[in-house]
């Protein structure tokens, strides 16, 4: 039954009008990423309206981090013809907090997104039934 919970929170994604409600977007991610054992980092790139054009896995790490490329993460939302990305990662350990290399690499994608005008919306960061926002917080 998480397969189909899954699946269907894909179909509303694509749908477009899913994300005029973050909360919808929160519990897809959420649903995605909160019961693997190793971190996994993707993103949701958008169009100009901010519906989803496509959710990738990136990038998949161990039990305490994944390394993330910037160069892969710009490639793939000009892949996408992306104008606007959501960021997301897991925290295998359960713990949801965003740690501080997570606000440097937030940081260094933004930056870099930005050279070719794509702006990131969001960074989710998703532990045990948690799911912390960068922008909610401030950190964007």
């Amino acid at each position: 039954t998480l397969e189909l919970a899954r699946r269907h929170y894909q179909e509303l994604m694509q749908q477009g009008p899913a994300l005029s409600n973050p909360q919808s977007t929160r519990d897809y991610l959420t649903l995605r990423l909160r019961d693997l054992d190793y971190e996994v980092f993707c993103c949701l790139y958008l169009d100009n309206r901010n519906r989803v054009k496509a959710c990738e896995e990136l990038f998949r790490g161990t039990l305490d981090g994944a390394t993330v490329h910037a160069r892969e993460v710009v490639k793939r939302a000009l892949a996408h013809q992306a104008a606007a990305v959501i960021l997301a990662h897991n925290h295998p350990s359960g713990i949801a907090e965003p740690s501080h290399a997570d606000e440097i690499l937030t940081r260094r994608l933004k930056e870099a997104l930005a050279l070719v005008d794509i702006r990131v919306l969001d960074h989710l960061v998703v532990g045990d039934g948690h799911c912390i926002s960068f922008a909610e917080r401030g950190l964007l």
